[in-house]
């Protein structure tokens, strides 16, 4: 067996510190594992047993001090533990609260010198010494976000913190996840001081040299915790109220919150000891859970998968984008000329006359004004940005272009002038993307004499601000056109993910059967408020009526005619299409008028908006209603049933791409994980069942995919030990 690395390295000088750097090999920021748990058990073994040792100093020999854990191998070991007896399962949880709890138990004081950011495992490393020093530069932030990802800090984190600042100053860095700078680490009473990070190590030196305690608070006879218990009548109150904003704002899809709320109420009411056992039985049971294994698959381990290449071609050189391209200067394309410029990128932003180009400039100054009046960015450094946006009409200034994005009206007549007018004056290096939400890549392509080169980018409004791409690649993209873009969206620092080419691709057509069966149920006389609110209670960021008034029912209606001219044969009108044109018929275009769904209040007298009562004559509602968890399921089983037929039909190359794409594309609940962690978190027979039993209840569109039966009836999964195989790459 491979012995671990030596991750901390234990120097002691002359006057008996000891100096413990953490440097894991290998790596580019220090993460904790086993093999940083045993380095760090060996170092305390040596600090507590050499009695020349005086005391410690833990610091890192990286930029940073320690990112936190290594949540790829915590989802790897997922599967591992299944099996794990639950006394097993609690030891193995409670492996790194042991060992820091050893740390400050030693008998020698140890001051912890954080020289960077300490997140998660990292700083609850530093609460479990005796003193903090926070270097005083903005990088150097502090915080425990485990909630983030649907775990809780469970290495002392809900019991020191709690204990050093008090239970509801501990509250909102413990429930948000937030961090902390070192200005604010400092007033909170995160840590004790702040230094210069040339004098970090002689700052954490001269506090052990001053004859410290070498016990922690908690530690001593007769502690109280700042503020009292919980029971405590200043405290308890805050329970109450945290209790209730917690169930309102998560309507129970998240557990993690209410287990820190009880690791914070059990954990105070007990010995330090006993507390940390506490918070180690609910770290376990919210690890196991499919909402932590979902968010941390998801958000982290094929988030970080995507940005590092997941499905990009091997042999291709790295591209790096000098001069952009940008045909069209709405909204989408002066977002996507900001995002370009701020990454040091010279754009062109063209568009049909010089004021509808002046205009698509103005997106990014009105942007950036905002940035530097609060405070956010320099006022020379936008005047940087600025600079690399040349609004223009010519198409000849592209000729030593790298890149080239059009995003004007979505109409391949439209597009396909466009790609026209490009390839006259593109170089032969240079790549053409095409932003479109739903019209195939191929057919566009078809319009350029080099279609190896053309590929689909589709980004999301406002582009700017939204952190996903859809990449499309047609059936005549080239693998060096792939790679190509997949470097330029690492350069833009957005999430790729990348489908093969099909009508509505995976994101347009996922957030679509949503929408579509959502404005069915208004037409089937499911309550309109019941609707909205239940997509709400599901864990949808806003109501599917809502939504379209914010998108514009006449937009929904305009593409849906386009899509019947251009795909003739092909398109099958949805559920919602009767409803949105009785609503287009009567003037209600969406929130830009004022009127859809709901009448809006554009005047600002303070109403915001409300459901249109007409809607109840058009659509009465039935007298026996659905009920909420019925609704809840379907709302979140027909876009699981969405993204299962594009797996099977080939347009999704993983399941990863699908969780990223419906997460970080169109709102889908972060909580699931996405819609193939939401299918295995279920399990596939479970799953295919219950959706046969929403078929039979509301329809056939409900109706589970061949896939789906067919893995179920395999004992397949998405993911781990059993996972169906997958394509590596786009074909």
């Amino acid at each position: 067996m491979t012995p671990n690395p030596e991750v901390i390295r234990c120097e002691v000088d002359a006057q008996g510190i000891a100096l413990l750097t953490i440097d894991y090999p290998g790596k580019t920021m220090n993460v904790i594992d086993q093999a940083f748990i045993d380095s760090l058990n060996r170092c305390i073994d040596r600090v507590a047993g050499d009695a020349a040792i005086r005391g410690a100093i833990v610091t890192s020999g990286k930029d940073a001090f320690v990112a936190g854990a290594d949540l790829m191998a915590m989802e790897a070991n997922l599967d591992n533990t299944a099996d794990d007896a639950l006394p097993v399962l609690f030891e193995k949880y409670g492996s790194l609260s042991r060992v820091y709890r050893r740390l400050e138990t030693c008998g020698k004081p140890v001051v912890a010198a954080i020289n960077g950011t300490a997140m998660g495992g990292g700083f609850e490393l530093a609460l479990a010494c005796h003193h903090r020093v926070l270097a005083d530069v903005p990088s150097a932030v502090v915080g425990l976000p485990e909630v983030q990802v649907g775990l809780l800090p469970g290495a002392g984190g809900t019991q020191r913190l709690p204990r050093l600042i008090g239970v509801q100053a501990a509250m909102p860095w413990l429930m948000e996840g937030k961090h902390a700078s070192p200005a604010q680490a400092l007033k909170a009473g995160m840590v004790h001081a702040l230094a210069a990070p040339a004098d970090l190590l002689a700052t954490a030196r001269q506090w052990l040299l001053d004859a410290p305690k070498s016990v922690q608070p908690w530690d001593e006879k007769g502690f109280k915790i700042p503020g009292g218990t919980a029971l405590d009548p200043r405290v308890a109150p805050a329970f109450v109220v945290g209790n209730t904003m917690v169930l309102a704002n998560t309507c129970q899809n998240l557990p993690a919150p209410l287990a820190i709320q009880s690791c914070l109420y059990e954990g105070s009411l007990l010995p330090i000891d006993k507390a940390l056992r506490v918070e180690t039985k609910y770290l376990m049971t919210a690890a196991r859970g499919p909402v932590s294994r979902g968010m941390i698959r998801t958000l982290f381990v094929n988030k970080t998968k995507a940005e590092k290449g997941l499905h990009r071609p091997a042999g291709f050189e790295p591209f790096r984008c000098r001069r952009l391209g940008m045909i069209g200067a709405g909204m989408m394309g002066g977002g996507i000329a900001l995002t370009a410029a701020q990454r040091g990128i010279d754009v062109v932003l063209l568009d049909r006359d010089q004021a509808a180009a002046d205009k698509g400039k103005a997106y990014a100054e009105k942007a950036l004004a905002k940035q530097v009046e609060r405070g956010r960015m320099a006022a020379d450094r936008r005047d940087a940005i600025l600079a690399r946006i040349t609004p223009a009409t010519d198409y000849e200034l592209l000729r030593d272009a790298d890149m080239v994005v059009e995003a004007v009206f979505e109409d391949r007549a439209v597009k396909a002038e466009v790609t026209k007018r490009l390839d006259a004056v593109l170089p032969e290096t240079c790549v053409l993307a095409s932003n479109t939400s739903a019209l195939p890549i191929s057919l566009l392509a078809k319009a350029s004499a080099r279609p190896a080169r053309f590929i689909g980018l589709h980004f999301f409004s406002p582009a700017d601000k939204m952190p996903l791409v859809e990449v499309i690649r047609g059936r005549d993209t080239s693998d060096a056109t792939l790679a190509q873009a997949l470097d330029f969206v690492a350069q833009l620092k957005k999430t790729p993910i990348v489908v093969n080419d099909a009508r509505g691709f995976f994101t347009s057509r996922f957030i679509g059967a949503f929408i579509d069966d959502a404005i069915g149920m208004v037409a089937e006389g499911v309550n309109p408020a019941l609707v909205d609110n239940c997509a709400r209670f599901a864990g949808m960021p806003v109501g599917p009526l809502a939504i379209t008034d914010e998108l514009s029912i006449e937009l929904s209606v305009h593409a849906g005619q386009a899509q019947q001219k251009e795909f003739p044969d092909q398109y099958k009108p949805g559920r919602s299409v009767p409803v949105l044109e009785a609503l287009y018929a009567q003037g209600r275009l969406g929130k830009k008028v004022g009127k859809g769904f709901y009448d809006h209040d554009l005047a600002g007298e303070g109403w915001g908006k409300r459901l249109w009562p007409g809607l109840a004559a058009l659509y009465p509602p039935q007298a026996s209603q659905p009920s909420p968890h019925d609704l809840k399921q379907r709302i979140l089983y027909v876009q699981a049933l969405e993204a299962a037929k594009a797996m099977q039909e080939g347009v999704l190359l993983a399941p990863a791409d699908g969780d990223i794409g419906a997460i970080l594309g169109v709102g889908f609940p972060a909580y699931t994980g996405g819609p193939f962690c939401f299918i295995d978190g279920i399990g596939l027979p479970a799953f295919v069942a219950e959706a046969d039993r929403l078929a039979d209840r509301f329809g056939e569109h409900l109706r589970p995919c061949a896939l789906l039966r067919e893995m179920a009836a395999r004992g397949q999964t998405f993911y781990g030990r059993t996972a169906r195989p997958m394509a590596a790459t786009a074909a």
